[in-house]
């Protein structure tokens, strides 16, 4: 049995070093996160130009989330098998195709169908970033990488907004897709030529089809419900009942199938691991904030506030800057004193203390108010988001930690779409009743005839109304409706912070390892090792079986250096083994 592998080089040693491995992987994942925000102060004017409905707008965003949440367990379960670079690298490809589609549709389907595509590259940057950091850096040294990660996503969230507005007012909404397209072919570029990691050896590799098409099924289907129920049909209703039984069919089929499945796509035991379902729990949580309040956070600043694009994108910076101080920040302090779980959990109290004030807000609350708000919520989430993937990965089998490292990112993206796509259901709701009940205390009478059809012409549009056009008593009351119907959707998710607090609590404070991925699975081939000689020496054929397949396994990403040593000592020890056996003959 040949178990060499060659490595094309050594991980970086250095800290400089290994921002230089990864500084591709910082561009590609910028761009590919930006993305998932940067359309949202463009999404009126996108639709008025492509024609449609305010459900336009959230399929716009829904579509990317939905199919990133679909392919990121796909992604992380193909790096456990195959070249990671190779991998990050058509994701990238499958992002810029999708920007460059969605960026020249003229009409609705088009912009629907080029995100969706571009959510699958995001989707693989999601969960091959981490995977490959990873591999080339310790737990205990990792937060401060992934502090970097957290800032950088926290840039890419709400910053995308601002750039969203100044192009969506300078040069076209095309231009929010078409931008990052060319940042990402220099993203590929610099992939290859700076970051180098261990060649996996050839291995048979099963992709679990039946699993993929189950998960997208259901998550597929989730979604479908949520966006129309309460609009196409009610909540309770016979529709309700055959999409929610769709559901739970797919997902229990889902299940079935993975316990089966030679190669699953979320193996079912890693539920087993208490870090890896409390970080799952907690994770879901996060995604409906994270995604909900940079797309609505801008919508509100609009059309509560009346900003513009730009504007609108300028007002949510204190987010990202809490997002950079507590991802940077308290990465840094986890790599320096080793201890996680106290920044951890007070991140998340932080965060779901900011869900709860962001729900008292309303029109004319004192914006020195709404940004204090809005800075607790990026320091939590800075806090905890990037945090919680490296503590699953510190728990679990370096053989599964893309897998792992997949379902944490799944959940979140998973959160994130259904999160988005419910809050987005319950703003459409409740705006127009809110916009109602506040007209009706309007004294119409003080109004001109050509104020009066404005204003009937702007209510009937079926998209947003554009504030500048209305008298300002109608103004208000729109501003009014909507500056009520954000507070109660952040409300809404509290209940969701809440639970994410609670299973971060009851996390296990287990140590930060020392050891990179690459090194833990060098250990993992030398106990293989041991175990295959145990088993020659005992003349236990089934034994010695399943040990020289645990050890094909668990040798999959072991650089140069470390498989030298694994080899000699496999040398030795078999050696010694069959002498053993050999004398007992």
């Amino acid at each position: 049995m040949s178990t060499s592998v060659a490595a094309e080089a050594a991980p970086p040693s250095s800290q400089r070093g290994v921002i230089f491995a990864i500084s591709g992987l910082i561009i590609g994942m910028f761009a590919a996160i930006a993305s998932s925000t940067i359309i949202s102060p463009a999404l009126p004017r996108i639709v008025a130009d492509l024609g449609g409905s305010e459900d336009i707008l959230t399929w716009a965003i829904t579509a990317s989330l939905l199919t990133s949440s679909i392919a990121t367990p796909i992604w992380g379960k193909l790096s456990d098998l195959l070249n990671s670079k190779l991998l990050v690298q058509l994701g990238l490809g499958f992002f810029v195709t999708g920007s460059v589609l969605a960026g020249f549709a003229n009409d609705p389907s088009w912009l629907i169908v080029g995100r969706a595509i571009q959510g699958m590259g995001v989707g693989a940057m999601n969960t091959l970033v981490m995977v490959i950091i990873a591999g080339i850096v310790s737990p205990r040294e990792r937060g401060k990488y992934m502090g970097i990660i957290s800032g950088i996503m926290g840039v890419a969230q709400v910053g995308g907004p601002l750039l969203g507005g100044v192009i969506t007012d300078g040069i076209g909404w095309q231009w929010t897709f078409w931008l990052f397209a060319p940042l990402v072919v220099i993203a590929i570029i610099v992939i290859q030529l700076t970051l180098r990691l261990p060649k996996r050896p050839p291995r048979p590799v099963k992709i679990d089809l039946l699993g993929a098409a189950l998960i997208a099924i259901g998550v597929a289907t989730l979604t479908l419900w949520i966006t129309f129920a309460g609009d196409k049909y009610d909540w309770w209703s016979w529709q309700t009942a055959a999409m929610l039984g769709g559901v739970i069919a797919a997902f229990g089929l889902f299940v079935l199938n993975e316990f089966k499945a030679a190669e699953p796509i979320i193996p079912m035991r890693l539920f087993m691991n208490r870090t890896f379902t409390l970080a799952v729990v907690g994770s879901i949580g996060l995604g409906v904030a994270m995604f909900g309040a940079s797309v609505f956070l801008s919508q509100y600043m609009q059309y509560a506030r009346g900003a513009t694009p730009t504007q609108a994108g300028l007002m949510t910076l204190p987010m990202v800057v809490g997002q950079l101080i507590g991802g940077m920040l308290i990465g840094n302090l986890i790599s320096r004193i080793g201890k996680w779980k106290r920044f951890v959990v007070s991140g998340t109290a932080i965060f779901v203390a900011g869900l709860a004030l962001m729900g008292t807000v309303s029109y004319n609350t004192s914006f020195v108010l709404v940004s204090v708000y809005m800075l607790m919520l990026g320091l939590g989430i800075g806090s905890v988001m990037q945090n919680l993937v490296m503590v699953v990965q510190n728990s679990v089998e370096a053989k599964n930690l893309g897998a792992a490292s997949a379902g944490v990112t799944f959940f979140r993206s998973l959160g994130g779409a259904v999160g988005v796509t419910a809050l987005g259901a319950v703003l459409g709701a409740r705006v127009p009743h809110l916009i109602e009940t506040n007209l009706k205390k309007v004294d119409l009478s003080q109004l001109s005839p050509t104020q009066l059809q404005t204003t009937k012409e702007q209510l009937t549009s079926g998209g947003f109304p554009d504030l500048d056009k209305l008298p300002d008593v109608i103004r208000i009351a729109i501003e009014s409706a909507y500056g009520s119907g954000t507070a109660e959707i952040f409300l809404c998710a509290v209940p969701l912070g809440i639970l994410a607090l609670l299973a971060v609590i009851f996390l296990p404070n287990r140590s930060l390892s020392r050891q990179t991925a690459s090194e833990q699975l060098a250990k993992e081939s030398q106990k293989a090792v041991v175990d295959l000689a145990e088993a020659i020496t005992s003349n236990d054929s089934s034994e010695a079986t399943t040990a020289e397949l645990v050890l094909e396994g668990a040798t999959s990403g072991i650089s140069q250096g470390g498989q030298s040593s694994t080899d000699a000592k496999a040398r030795t020890a078999v050696d010694e083994g069959a002498g053993g056996a050999e004398a007992s003959r």
